[in-house]
């Protein structure tokens, strides 16, 4: 072996492993009579522990391959693999078990819940299983870790925008999910609350070596070794 293909060899052995593949994937929606496409073909890898971005024109399809990634729809043609398992050939079950075991979830618009605390808002998921004493503590520590340790007791409409995103983003890490999917996690905030989510989901994201996938139109958050996945027409644009 010649010194080039021993170092070709070294850096594919150093790759990162996928922990998402998505192949020849299409999704078409019906409106009445009228097919709409909005997946025309996708194909991608998402490796393991990276902080990808998936970037587009309104349309182009990136929240649809966010709902696929975390089997909150099925695609219409093609596959989805998380590591050596088929998301096309799960049952509703399992499908249930890893939106719940392996995936974070964080929305636009928060999804928290008017009546709960904000302690008790991120222990959500951890509901049909039980709570345990740890539980919450750990629930205490990620909203301390988030710059919420004074607001532990406040409903959402006692919150910020930012403040509740921030409680959206503990919720989705408490599990210690392979996987966090966010789609425009700061579309609702300022450029600074913005900034600060950012800093915070890179940062739990790097302690707790989660996946980060986050639909996004702003670039200003994109890093130096971050993934970027760019739609447009339903297909990835390969980069340049």
């Amino acid at each position: 072996m010649t010194e080039t293909e021993s170092s070709q060899s070294l850096s594919a052995t150093m790759q990162p492993p996928p922990l998402l593949t998505v192949k020849d994937v299409t999704k078409v929606h019906r409106q009445g009579e009228v097919e709409v496409p909005v997946l025309r073909g996708l194909s991608c890898v998402i490796p393991e522990r990276a902080f990808v971005f998936i970037v587009g024109p309104s349309g182009s399809g990136k929240s649809t391959l966010l709902y696929l990634l975390g089997a909150l729809d099925a695609p219409t043609t093609g596959e989805i693999s998380f590591g050596s398992l088929s998301l096309n050939r799960m049952t509703a079950d399992e499908r249930d078990r890893y939106r719940r075991e392996e995936v974070g979830f964080i929305f636009q618009n928060f999804n928290l819940l008017s009546t709960m605390s904000a302690v008790d808002n991120v222990l959500v998921p951890s509901l049909p299983q039980g709570t345990s004493p740890e539980k919450r503590q750990e629930a205490v520590e990620l909203l301390k870790r988030v710059g919420l340790g004074h607001r532990l007791t406040h409903r959402p409409g006692q919150l910020s925008g930012g403040e509740q995103q921030r409680v959206a983003i503990a919720r989705a890490i408490l599990k210690r999910p392979k996987l966090v999917l966010a789609d425009e996690p700061t579309g609702e905030l300022d450029s600074e609350n913005g900034r600060q989510i950012f800093q915070y989901l890179r940062e739990l994201q790097r302690e707790r070596g989660s996946t980060v996938v986050t639909v996004t139109h702003d670039e200003r958050y994109f890093e130096e070794g971050d993934v970027i996945l760019e739609i447009r027409d339903g297909r990835i644009i390969p980069s340049s």
